[in-house]
């Protein structure tokens, strides 16, 4: 499949109109400080690219209140409202506006034609990183990302660290015979798998290939998932779940089959979520410091609207929080 065409910019305007790009913007914003020949000639030119201005482009004349998008992929998961309330709180700090978007992998070509039009800087989670930023004349920072993308800022979450000290903290209470539910291929999200995977072989531990089981993002998903684990492995002692939803259908799916957690079966999970301290037994598990990292968003898109393009690497590490099921 062909790369989606990269959006002009102002930038490219600019260059091919042969002016600066102060000054297409007072052509496109139909200001009176411009040469009315100038003015024709980049429209002209504007038209020729298909440009469309966003509202950063047209605020670079007339200063005004900066409004930040920021896309998440899913408003009903617990994990994310955490991270919108770091993103608004940090963002109110500097007199920001923020307008939310919600949309998986296949709305994210729209998203960034669209609601990147209506915003001076974009925060958001990127599956596609090839979708974006090319074409786009806003700063753009990428969350949770595991790859670094030229111009954008990223807040990584260092997911190796985290699953290796769940991992040994499962071997330190004995156990050797370990399962996994994982994220269904729709995440299109690895990370936490391969490190668990290799975190066990480091201790020489192989994990057989059915001995992880993906699954949809929802707690009767997780339980579904877990009965497929434990009907291929039902030696298995402890599980490690992608996150703290579905580590939830794993500690019901545990409970359906008459086993006791942790004594039978201990559950790890992963994000740190308020749910966790809710079930029973409370879950064990990686907690992510989630309005941290929207703070940490919106520091770096400050940077980035400071004119700072090569911004520095910005992580998170998990903290193991030890409670009662594993």
């Amino acid at each position: 499949m062909a790369a989606p065409a990269r959006r002009p910019t102002i930038k490219d305007v600019a260059r091919a109109a042969q002016v600066s790009y102060q000054t297409v913007s007072r052509a496109i914003n139909d200001k009176p400080e411009i040469d009315p020949d100038t003015k024709r000639r980049v429209l002209e030119v504007a038209e020729q690219l298909g440009y469309r201005p966003s509202r950063h482009a047209r605020a670079l004349v007339k200063p005004r209140p900066s409004t930040l998008g920021l896309a998440v992929p899913d408003l009903t998961n617990p994990f994310f409202p955490e991270v919108i309330a770091g993103v608004i709180d940090s963002a109110a700090a500097h007199g920001w506006q923020v307008n939310v978007v919600s949309g998986g992998p296949a709305a994210e070509a729209e998203l960034l034609r669209s609601f990147a039009a209506e915003v001076d800087a974009l925060v958001g989670y990127f599956n596609h990183l090839d979708r974006a930023p090319e074409g786009l004349d806003i700063p753009v920072v990428l969350l949770d990302a595991e790859v670094r993308v030229p111009r954008c800022g990223a807040v990584a979450v260092n997911v190796d660290a985290g699953v290796r000290a769940g991992v040994q903290h499962l071997l330190d209470r004995g156990h050797r015979r370990l399962g996994m539910i994982d994220c269904s291929t729709s995440c299109d999200r690895y990370q936490r798998r391969k490190s668990f995977q290799q975190a066990l072989a480091d201790h020489g531990i192989a994990l057989p290939a059915d001995a992880v089981v993906e699954s949809e993002q929802s707690v009767p998903g997780a339980e579904r998932a877990t009965h497929r684990l434990l009907d291929s492995h039902p030696e298995t002692t402890a599980v490690f779940a992608f996150n703290d939803l579905t580590a939830v259908g794993v500690v019901r799916a545990a409970h359906a089959r008459g086993l006791r957690v942790p004594q039978d079966c201990a559950v790890l999970g992963f994000d740190g979520l308020m749910l966790g301290e809710l079930i029973t037994p409370p879950l064990t598990t990686l907690h992510i410091d989630k309005r941290r990292l929207g703070a940490l968003a919106v520091g770096e898109v400050e940077r980035l609207l400071a004119g700072e393009r090569e911004p520095a690497p910005v992580e998170l590490t998990p903290e193991l929080v030890i409670r009662e099921s594993a």
